[in-house]
């Protein structure tokens, strides 16, 4: 077994972020000096994107003063060592030239690999919101947390945690938009208030084309859960579906009683509204009376 070098500790790492008095540590009160060829990337890394731009950043800063913060890992069973946290910092070191880095050793089961790596990358990094989403999606799989105790461990709300997963069931385009930034999270949130993928990428489109403010796609999105229709510039989103047989019979008795063409609008979320039309003051107040004889 390769004898590593050991240096005094710097600083507190992620025991200032989360508690290891469970986890048995290798060399607490040191660090070893580990060959980049011995260390592998944690495939449940919740960070997925890493730009060139930004690593090339780090790998010079690290040419110029070194690595300040070490890494974490943990030993596999084949000798090699599994990043915990500090991928993007062993990326750049090989970037750098070096050919090995300090590094804390720890023993720690699956569960808390996955902890420790989504909690360091959301102290540390900028996330984008799909990447946080789909890390509490898999605490919460494979971790078998819910999402009370998901939120204590990352220090957020609940509904914080809830919002990031709702993320998740949004379409494809939509997500990919989140990834690359093109979209930011409070338009999406508010996409995600529809529950029909096409009126959410008819919405995200118009977003996009229109840059709306997300008090404007909340608005909307108000309206066509109500089961109206909504006008975008020359378009018309319409959230309507096709009545059921009890609701079209409804529909027809209500134009029989008022002797006038009844509209009913129903939304996939089961709300809806009737309109009654009316050609004068005078048909105004018949309606307004049969109305009133409904009461009795």
């Amino acid at each position: 077994m390769a004898v590593h070098k050991k240096f005094p500790a710097l600083g507190r790492g992620l025991d200032a972020l989360i508690p290891t008095d469970n986890l048995e540590t290798k060399g607490s009160s040191s660090i070893s000096e580990i060959p980049l060829d011995q260390i592998y990337p944690n495939p449940e890394q919740p960070r997925r994107e890493m730009t060139e731009e930004t690593l090339a950043e780090l790998a010079d800063s690290i040419r110029s003063i070194g690595i300040i913060q070490p890494i974490t890992l943990r030993q596999k069973k084949d000798g090699g060592y599994e990043i915990i946290a500090g991928e993007r910092r062993w990326h750049a070191a090989k970037m750098a030239g070096l050919t090995a880095i300090p590094a804390y050793i720890r023993k720690v089961t699956d569960e808390d690999v996955m902890e420790m790596a989504l909690i360091e990358n959301i102290q540390r990094e900028d996330l984008n919101p799909i990447e946080i989403a789909l890390a509490y999606s898999n605490l919460i799989e494979k971790a078998r947390l819910t999402q009370e105790q998901v939120a204590d461990r990352v220090g957020k709300k609940r509904a914080t945690v809830a919002n990031y997963l709702r993320l998740l069931k949004l379409p494809a385009q939509i997500q990919l938009a989140l990834r690359q930034g093109t979209i930011d999270q409070g338009h999406a949130r508010a996409i995600a208030g529809l529950s029909d993928p096409s009126l959410q990428v008819k919405l995200f489109k118009e977003v996009q084309e229109k840059n709306y403010s997300v008090h404007k796609i909340e608005d909307l999105v108000k309206e066509l859960n109500s089961g109206s229709s909504v006008r975008s510039g020359r378009k018309v989103i319409s959230n309507k579906k096709k009545l059921s047989e009890e609701h079209a019979a409804l529909q027809q008795q209500l134009s029989v009683f008022f002797s006038a063409k009844v509209q009913m609008n129903c939304a996939p979320s089961g709300k809806g509204r009737i309109s009654i039309p009316f050609n004068s003051e005078d048909d105004l107040e018949r309606i307004v009376g049969l109305l009133g004889q409904m009461k009795k």
